[in-house]
């Protein structure tokens, strides 16, 4: 299996920011290359001779990176093309910026591992970089290593990508079970015997006090001369406060995936289908209450989390389309839009929960019959609290002892 684990980045600032700009330099030289051959002769180069014309376009100047750490930059432009090309739907453009600074890869062919240490390959002539390994890294062959900066935190860290060479188990059971994504209550599931509400308020209120305390540092700021010692002082204080925000939120969504996937497994769900909320706010115009709410609903994260999560216990996940399934309801069928959390039929008077005995339900019968409201409600209703305000919870899983993260 590959996991990609986060690892603090000790190099001097200067060495860091000498390398991503290289990989930069050598992205927009073939960015700039492609594009003038395609105005002069209408040709489309391919990814050989982009990457053939680079190199003699740039063989005089002074190498630092490895290689294949200067291939990797230059196949990224492909990368993006290709990505572009295939969201031309959503109207994606393909890339034209030329940026500064890029993250730098390095591949298997330029990584070596030595002891507690890995030893990356620079250009003929140069000394290798050594990254320091945690006490508690797992064993296996590092495939792949980023020196990546983080523009909240301000800060380089790598991400070691690393395949252990364990298979996936098998998976716990047959059952087929649902997830219903939200945004008061981040998850809640049903197999069709029970349901259960992953309820974690927290994750709102962490939300919620963001929002507010961001506009008062905003209010702040607006009173200063821009550039001045009290502007760039608040603007620290901006950093700070948005790179603690991404920590605690992260945390939060790593637990509530562990339990979601620690309900399936004791389960025995083979399948898991979640409810593909991807294009919840396309075209539409919200009030700027519920648009705020919306744009902070961080479900995209908390898909990712589960995937990887279950495919570790062997668990299969599916996306299964959510619309009507808050609404029609499970018993006879009548559509209604609730409000709030409790759903009140009012054709053949249902009363349950609007995500757990509803909207799981609904998305387990369009999963498992093809539409909603085939399959009745389950009579038992749970709640579970992964995250438990001012008390200590266990470290999850995803989260190593060295205060990395493994995604």
């Amino acid at each position: 299996m590959i996991r990609t684990h986060f690892v603090p980045c000790h190099l001097p600032r200067a060495l860091a920011d000498r390398l991503n700009a290289e990989s930069g330099r050598v992205y927009s030289r073939v960015l700039v290359n492609h594009y003038r051959v395609y105005r002069r002769n209408r040709h489309w180069l391919s990814v050989w001779d982009a990457m053939k014309l680079d190199d003699l376009a740039g063989k005089d100047d002074p190498r630092l990176l490895h290689a294949h750490s200067s291939d990797a930059a230059q196949q990224a432009f492909y990368k993006a093309c290709k990505t572009a090309k295939a969201n031309r739907r959503a109207r994606a453009r393909y890339p034209t910026r030329r940026p500064k600074y890029r993250t730098t890869m390095w591949k298997n062919t330029g990584i070596r591992r030595r002891d507690n240490s890995l030893l990356l390959s620079l250009a003929r002539g140069q000394e290798p970089i050594r990254v320091r390994l945690p006490a508690l890294f797992p064993s296996g062959q590092v495939v792949e290593t980023r020196l990546v900066y983080d523009k909240v935190g301000r800060r380089y860290e790598w991400h070691l990508v690393v395949n252990d060479g364990r298979e996936p188990p098998v998976a716990p059971g047959v059952n087929v079970a649902a997830l219903d994504l939200g945004e008061v209550h981040p998850a809640a599931a049903t197999d069709g015997q029970e349901s259960v509400v992953f309820s974690a308020r927290e994750l709102r209120s962490v939300k919620q006090y963001g929002h507010k305390r961001w506009a008062k540092l905003q209010r702040l700021q607006s009173n200063k001369v821009k550039g001045s010692r009290q502007w760039k002082k608040l603007q620290r204080r901006k950093t700070r406060f948005a790179a603690q925000q991404k920590r605690r939120i992260r945390d939060i969504t790593h637990k509530v995936s562990r339990a979601v996937v620690d309900w399936a497994v004791q389960r025995k769900v083979g399948t898991l289908a979640i409810g593909d909320v991807r294009d919840v706010a396309d075209g539409k115009r919200l009030s700027t209450k519920s648009q705020q709410k919306v744009g902070s609903w961080s479900h995209g994260i908390m898909r990712q989390y589960v995937n990887y999560k279950a495919e570790s216990e062997g668990i299969t996940t599916q996306l299964v389309g959510e619309a009507y399934s808050s609404q029609t309801c499970p018993v006879c069928g009548q559509r209604h839009k609730p409000t709030g959390r409790v759903y009140r039929c009012p054709a053949c008077g249902f009363v349950g929960h609007r995500d757990g005995q509803v909207g799981a339900v609904n998305l387990l019968s369009r999963h498992v019959c093809g539409e909603v409201g085939k399959l009745k409600p389950p009579g038992i209703q749970k709640y579970r609290h992964p995250v438990q305000r001012g008390k200590r919870s266990r470290l999850d899983t995803a989260q190593v002892a060295w205060g990395g993260q493994s995604a």
